[in-house]
């Protein structure tokens, strides 16, 4: 099991790892929304803290809360 460090701010979520092994891995958080719309999530960074030359993100997305 990776054990890992979450914060939650008010415009990301910040998740810290001490060590993260190669592979795939997929993040899931909970995530409310009051209001219906259309909606745009920002991209997904993983950065390497002592070495930042070793990052990577992903694409972001529209997502459509409806009623």
């Amino acid at each position: 099991a990776t054990i890992y460090y979450q914060a939650t701010k008010d415009a990301s979520t910040n998740f810290y790892f001490d060590h993260l092994s190669r592979g795939v891995y997929v993040l899931e958080y909970a995530a409310y929304v009051t209001r219906t719309g259309d909606y745009s999530n920002g991209i997904a960074t993983i950065q390497c803290l002592y070495a930042p030359e070793f990052t990577a993100h992903t694409a972001g997305m529209r997502v459509r809360v409806e009623k």
